[in-house]
């Protein structure tokens, strides 16, 4: 009878987890379909969008680029490079120094002709770290400025980066971030259309591993040599670019990646700055924005911008990925905890009501469902609850219909915007879609299920350090000054 039991009750655990997968390949699909017709827009809108007029215009909001540099020396040069080389009328880079054990300054400081001078950075949110020093670059002082404080973690410096920042934008990217030339023009078109409204947006982050970098520019596409950072081009282009887009097509985009984003300074000032105890600190800075603009029934909007492109370096070793994947997903975890209230509370609209209940069941929830099959379809065949019939198609559904959906989310792109130019790189991606879910979901499902413990257990939160090997240099190595 016990028997009997059993197989009823693992045979309703199997059609739960094939339900699951089933909703969530769709629902990514579903995303995408949005995400196609608001990129069909976005080309037909491209060739008069005023680009050039917004370059020109005397009233386009000027910007302040917000750089943390923690043990950053491998690329944070060629990153500064890149901001300074953008086009856009008038913005400012602000480079915050997070107390690092390398030679970050050192570098910056023989790049830029930097020198030390006796500026008070305001107190508008609140920082930990102790600033150290101010300097500017010796030939472009409104245009550059690296600040120096003690370690107090990414949260920190960025605050310490908003009040010292001087413009009514905010724009923060990584210090292994490189911009595409007209990458800033992009992001702050959307505050130039409706300067009411808007609040944030976001772009696109895609991986630079391989790519040929000349002067901080990212000039040839390439995919990566190794599968690892192979099978990340697959995720960002799926997650960042497909899902984001269709979030904000859906009016509900809470994650702007810290390693490009653009807020409203004045928001972010009256929001009291990046939270220091929340690990996922970008992600719960919308998510804020969201819950506080909606408990002041203000009408605002925060929008995902696709062509706008920041080139990150990806994690090419098991263990950096490992610490990369339990810092977000943890990040989650306490995101979705601190805003609880906002769960399925018709107060927040669509945020509380449809989207963060989602990341609870379908991003939160993953892992262990991902991991739970992995053991439950094997003890269920052992004992007969189900046949090898069911489990095939459950695989299917699993892993078949998610290959399918990158396949897709690979052509999309490939029709939008033709990133890989060579046979070999596109055989490579798609191979990557392939080998993704043989291994690489399992080892990342693990990873991210050790940073929700972590998050439940209420251990000390810890960035960890994320180890780089440098981009790929063109020709031309010299470094140019910011203009």
């Amino acid at each position: 009878m016990w028997l009997d039991w059993l197989r009823d009750g693992l045979y309703a655990m199997n059609l739960v987890v094939f339900a699951y997968f089933l909703v969530v390949n769709t629902s990514i699909l579903t995303l995408m379909a949005f995400a196609v017709g608001e990129l069909g827009r976005y080309r037909r809108r491209a060739s008069f969008a005023g680009t050039a007029e917004t370059y020109r215009s005397p009233l386009t909001s000027a910007v302040s680029v917000l750089m943390p540099a923690y043990n950053e020396a491998a690329n944070v040069v060629a990153a500064v490079q890149a901001i300074a080389a953008l086009r856009y009328p008038v913005f400012e880079i602000v480079v915050i120094d997070d107390g690092s054990t390398d030679d970050t300054f050192e570098r910056l400081r023989d790049a830029f002709g930097l020198v030390e001078v006796p500026r008070v950075i305001p107190s508008d949110v609140p920082h930990r770290g102790r600033v150290r020093s101010v300097h500017v670059a010796r030939n472009a002082p409104e245009t550059l400025v690296v600040v120096r404080k003690e370690n107090g973690g990414k949260p920190d410096a960025l605050n310490v980066g908003i009040n010292t920042a001087r413009q009514p934008l905010i724009c923060m990217v990584d210090a292994d971030s490189l911009l595409d030339p007209d990458a800033l023009l992009s992001v702050a078109k959307p505050f130039a259309d409706d300067p009411v409204r808007v609040v944030a947006t976001g772009g696109v982050v895609r991986v630079a591993n391989g790519c040929e970098v000349v002067a901080g520019r990212v000039v040839n596409v390439r995919m990566p040599r190794g599968w690892l950072p192979r099978v990340q081009v697959v995720e960002y282009l799926r997650a960042f670019l497909l899902g984001r887009t269709g979030w904000s097509r859906l009016g509900g985009l809470v994650i702007i990646s810290g390693a490009f984003g653009l807020f409203r300074r004045d928001l972010l000032v009256e929001a009291g700055g990046l939270a220091h105890d929340c690990i996922g600190e970008d992600a719960e800075l919308v998510v804020r924005l969201h819950r506080r603009l909606r408990e002041q029934r203000r009408d605002y909007r925060v929008v995902f911008v696709a062509e706008p492109v920041s080139w990150s370096e990806a994690p090419s070793t098991l263990s950096v990925l490992s610490t990369q994947r339990r810092r977000w997903h943890r990040g989650l975890a306490e995101i979705l905890a601190r805003h609880r209230r906002m769960l399925g509370n018709p107060r927040y609209g669509r945020i509380g009501l449809a989207i963060l209940p989602y990341y609870l069941i379908f991003e939160l929830l993953a892992p262990v469902v991902e991991i739970g099959a992995l053991g439950l379809v094997p003890l269920s065949l052992t004992v007969g609850a189900i046949d090898l019939n069911f489990a095939w198609r459950l695989l299917l559904v699993a892993y078949g219909y998610a290959v399918l959906v990158s396949l897709i989310a690979l052509t999309v792109e490939e029709l939008s915007f033709r990133s890989y130019h060579r046979w070999r790189d596109l055989v490579a991606v798609i191979s990557a879609a392939v080998v993704e879910n043989l291994g690489y979901r399992q080892f990342t499902a693990v990873a991210r299920l050790r940073g929700a413990w972590a998050a439940i257990r209420g251990r000390e939160a810890v960035w960890g350090e994320m180890t780089r090997t440098g981009l790929m240099p063109g020709p031309d190595r010299r470094v140019a000054p910011p203009a």
